[in-house]
């Protein structure tokens, strides 16, 4: 039989990655609801922008944006739960403690200072725009998103020859090469 204390190391953390399982599946269902209100409010959005009540739409977005600022700082809260659980050592002696609120915080601090944890923010955001400029300038880019034309030429390198052998001119420099 194993001395108590290693059997009750193991029990703990055990029991601390199932207590943080359990606490991310609930905090998903949650991030579910959010995004589904994202949808909605977008969705109203379109409605006031229809009927021209350019005010309302303006305190809707400015809604939607700490909205989406609150998403963002759950989706993280929820990834730093989930990463403490799965990490988490019971310490090896009595007089140890964990202190999981700063174990916490270290964590979501590094979240939220990843490049990355913007992006998702930022995305919904730009369709939440998006669906607000298309009710009245469908196919259209909206300002700052114009389309340059994209200009394809080939490089130098790939043309074996880069004089013509008959008049020893450069091939940029002729108007209609031909290929032997």
């Amino acid at each position: 039989m194993a001395p108590p204390s290693t059997s009750s190391r193991g029990g703990t953390a055990g029991r601390m990655r199932t207590a943080t399982s359990v606490l991310t599946a609930d905090n998903q269902s949650l991030l579910a609801e959010i995004r589904r209100a994202f949808i909605v409010m977008k969705g109203i959005a379109v409605d006031l922008e229809k009927e021209n009540e350019s005010a309302m739409v303006k305190s809707l977005e400015n809604t939607v944006v700490e909205l989406l600022e609150n998403f963002q700082d759950f989706t993280h809260q929820t990834a730093a739960i989930e990463s403490v659980g799965q990490r988490y050592q019971q310490p090896t002696t009595p007089q140890e403690s964990s202190d999981f609120k700063k174990l916490l915080e270290t964590e979501f601090g590094q979240l939220k200072a990843a490049p990355s944890s913007d992006a998702q923010k930022q995305q919904l955001l730009s369709q939440f725009r998006e669906a607000i400029w298309n009710v009245h300038h469908s196919g259209m880019p909206p300002p700052g998103e114009e389309q340059e034309d994209v200009v394809m030429t080939s490089t130098q390198s790939t043309v074996l020859n880069i004089t013509c052998p008959i008049t020893l001119k450069p091939l940029t420099e002729l108007s209609e090469p031909v290929r032997w």
